[in-house]
């Protein structure tokens, strides 16, 4: 129990780069708010896309794969781009398309803008960074978790675990969605940026801490 509590305790480093993340975020947020004319009503959602950037960085930062074969790692990154792309259709990235055009929403909130929307053939983009950079860590996690998959009857039970993890960020891109998704298209419900947040984060936690192999672990 104590090795596993030790993996939770941040590294000095650890706190080094978030707390310099953090810094320079709300040197953005200021500068921001000094230039554009805005009342903020709610600031938890000013600060979510921040949440979502420095989790983002800092299990990207921590996770590295183990070495494997040239095969395994193209297929995890496979099934890397293709849960990106089911989570960025859940959540309202990617849709249908009838429009064209490209148009850059540059007045959001620094995580929420500026905001990309363009219209590519059959296919609508609408690249929130915060959103973006979170589906890309996600689907980087799935990768590493597939690459570090071992091949035995306990990396089974590691992978039926992992699967777990992988629905959640699914499940907040749903609530997202059905509440509104992106800023630009649709009004939001009071909760819903708050449930995809926390589900974001537990996901995060669970793909990059991956308590389910220390519990393996310890029942060897």
């Amino acid at each position: 129990m104590s090795a596993a509590l030790a993996r939770l305790r941040p590294r000095r480093e650890t706190v080094g780069v978030l707390a310099t993340l953090t810094l320079a975020e709300l040197a953005v947020l200021a500068v921001y708010l000094t230039a554009m004319p805005v009342a903020v009503t709610e600031p938890r959602y000013v600060v979510y896309p921040f949440v979502w950037l420095n989790a983002s960085a800092l299990a990207v930062w921590r996770v590295t794969p183990r070495p494997a074969s040239g095969r395994r790692r193209w297929l995890a990154a496979g099934v890397g781009v293709a849960y990106f792309l089911v989570l960025a259709a859940v959540g309202g990235v990617l849709a249908a398309s009838t429009g064209s055009g490209v148009t850059v929403h540059w007045a959001l909130p620094p995580g929420w803008g500026p905001m990309v929307l363009a219209h590519v053939g059959p296919v609508r983009v609408a690249a929130a960074p915060y959103r973006v950079v979170g589906y890309l860590a996600l689907a980087y996690l799935v990768y590493a978790t597939l690459v570090d998959a071992e091949t035995s009857l306990a990396g089974g039970f590691v992978g039926l675990f992992a699967c777990v993890s992988c629905t959640l960020p699914l499940l907040a891109a749903v609530v997202s969605s059905l509440a509104g998704g992106a800023v630009a298209f649709g009004s939001a419900t009071a909760l819903s940026y708050d449930l995809s947040t926390a589900v974001f984060l537990l996901a995060v936690g669970l793909l990059a801490w991956r308590p389910d192999a220390a519990l393996l672990a310890r029942l060897r």
